[in-house]
């Protein structure tokens, strides 16, 4: 399945038999072909335990099976589009960013204090992001939503990377994530910016920041 990206805020991806892709409802713009849209109620090949572990988080985003020969223009809200191509590893990234991605990716679902202890689970409720987060693994690509634009930054070992967690969008790579505070717990109490805190990723790989720290 191939994603071209027609300008910042939309997609073109070609549809071929035997092959699907999944993406977001309300996300398909327009399409040329023989192309079928079907709700999706498994959330791609996460099956049921993926489903489930979503529902829990509050992160059911609907998904539209996609299947035919043809091709068809995604995009969403006016949001600014990023295509990422995965080689085998895993992409983690929040539901609602995905706007579409193939078939052959193998979705999941990560509870964040796996990742962090308390402070992955502290993360999902200052950002008013869910304490579960969208795993896709495998060979192919997604494209993922970011208000005005996303920009990529590599992860090394010797250079942690800190990241607003409000402009924070997906991750690949051998990364450990960590939410950390200069302030105290009193100096925090009623502050509604992310700004008090940080998201340090550590480790190898690559994160995904918008241009914004606005929810979509």
């Amino acid at each position: 399945m191939a994603f071209r990206e027609v300008n910042s805020k939309m997609v073109e991806a070609t549809v071929v038999p035997g092959q699907r892709l999944f993406s977001q409802r309300g996300a398909m713009l327009a399409y040329k072909g023989e192309v079928s849209f079907t709700p999706n109620v498994q959330g791609g090949q996460g099956g049921v335990m993926s489903m489930i572990g979503r529902r829990l988080a509050n992160e059911a985003t609907p998904l539209m099976t996609v299947e035919g020969s043809g091709t068809v223009l995604f995009g969403h809200g006016g949001h600014h589009v990023q295509v990422i191509t995965l080689t085998g590893d895993t992409l983690y990234v929040e539901a609602d960013r995905l706007l579409a991605f193939d078939g052959t990716l193998q979705q999941g679902t990560m509870f964040l204090g796996s990742q962090g202890g308390v402070m992955g689970m502290v993360r999902g409720q200052v950002t008013g992001q869910g304490l579960f987060t969208t795993t896709l693994k495998g060979h192919g690509a997604v494209a993922v939503m970011a208000h005005g634009g996303v920009f990529e930054v590599p992860i090394t070992p010797q250079r942690p990377v800190h990241v607003d967690p409000q402009a924070y969008v997906a991750h690949h790579g051998d990364v450990r994530n960590k939410l950390s505070t200069a302030l105290g717990w009193r100096d925090m109490v009623g502050r509604g910016s992310g700004e008090a805190f940080q998201l340090e990723l550590s480790g190898s790989g690559s994160v995904y920041v918008q241009a914004s720290e606005e929810k979509l």
